[in-house]
């Protein structure tokens, strides 16, 4: 096993912008902060859709007080991506990207976390404290029926262009599967919607909900409210509603039902879930949790209610931990989500 010598004062888990926004503030204070992630940087806002625009504003997604250049009002996708690189160079952040945490061992002022890289190689870091920010895209909400798990179903929506004149089913009412269906039909994939619900969402983008519910209207993409999913077989997918159980033909589905944390890596990290929202146990304003020195940040805190914290709110995480660490006082207020029971 490969281990380091090096002692941190603090090692992010998560390489994403509140993790990122963790480690600047501890460079910030003087202390040494390293960050660790099993993708790339920002593996999650990688994983968007390749056309995404983001809901909220530029300023709004800063870290480090580094200002994000956008052509339009709204950021895109790659101009965050852009923008989180160019910041990571800016404070020459220590980063060990594509190694997944596999373990930790010791306590408080002396953890060791086990690694091991994309070659199979092992690792082992020391750091005095641990901040969890681990976001939640990377586990998919299974819909649990027959087929889901086919070549042809994805839970990722990326790109429009290989499906041209092809059949096309999203299930989901949510603004991934509003952008995803209005990106297929422009691209000329023949979409269906497929929702359990009797309407699209109701917290859909202000500039994606007059087009989505025009382009249903109008008949250009075919929507099914109150419908659920049977099963999914190779290029149909069969559904029941009302009239029935019916077969759609689909060459692609993209199941966009939503994610949540990876809440049995937080527990083998030792943090306690509420049984029922599944957040962790942690100081309001510390956001120290029940583990001594294990630090929690970003949408994790919401546990499954993932609309809770976006990056807007998130990225000032890390200037809570940090204040904690160093004694200096926390004049943020309390985070945007209550622990569990409050």
């Amino acid at each position: 096993m490969q281990s380091t010598q090096t002692v941190y004062d603090l090692l992010a888990i998560g390489a994403g912008p509140t993790g990122l926004a963790c480690a600047i503030e501890a460079k910030r204070a003087g202390l040494h902060p390293l960050v660790i992630d099993k993708g790339c940087l920002c593996n999650s806002i990688y994983h968007f859709p390749t056309n995404m625009i983001f809901f909220t504003t530029a300023e709004r997604l800063e870290i480090g007080d580094l200002p994000l250049t956008s052509a339009e009002t709204k950021p895109t996708r790659a101009e965050a991506l852009k923008y989180y690189r160019r910041t990571a160079d800016h404070y020459a952040l220590d980063l060990r990207l594509y190694e997944t945490v596999e373990r930790r061992t010791g306590q408080d002022g002396a953890f060791e976390i086990h690694t091991r890289d994309a070659n199979g190689q092992p690792h082992a870091y020391q750091s005095r404290k641990i901040v969890l920010a681990t976001g939640y895209y990377d586990r998919v909400n299974l819909m649990n029926v027959p087929g889901e798990d086919l070549p042809h179903v994805s839970h990722y929506f990326t790109d429009p262009h290989p499906y041209w004149q092809q059949d096309v089913v999203v299930i989901g009412a949510k603004n991934s599967a509003a952008e995803a269906a209005l990106e297929l039909f422009r691209a000329g994939a023949r979409v269906t919607i497929v929702h359990r619900g009797s309407e699209m969402g109701p917290r859909l983008k202000y500039w994606v909900k007059p087009d989505i519910e025009n382009r249903i209207r109008a008949g250009e993409i075919r929507a099914l409210f109150n419908t659920t999913v049977e099963q999914i077989e190779p290029g149909k997918i069969r559904v029941r509603n009302g009239a029935g159980e019916q077969s759609i033909p689909a060459t692609q589905v993209f199941a966009l039902t939503g994610y949540h944390p990876d809440f049995d890596f937080l527990q083998k990290m030792g943090i306690v879930l509420d049984a029922e929202s599944r957040k962790p146990v942690f100081d309001p304003v510390t956001l120290e949790s029940n583990v001594p020195g294990i630090y929690v940040a970003g949408v994790i805190l919401g546990g499954k209610h993932t609309g809770e914290i976006f990056i807007e709110n998130g990225r000032f995480h890390g200037k809570q931990i940090i204040n904690a660490l160093t004694g200096k006082p926390n004049d943020l207020g309390p985070p945007p989500v209550s622990p569990p029971g409050e």
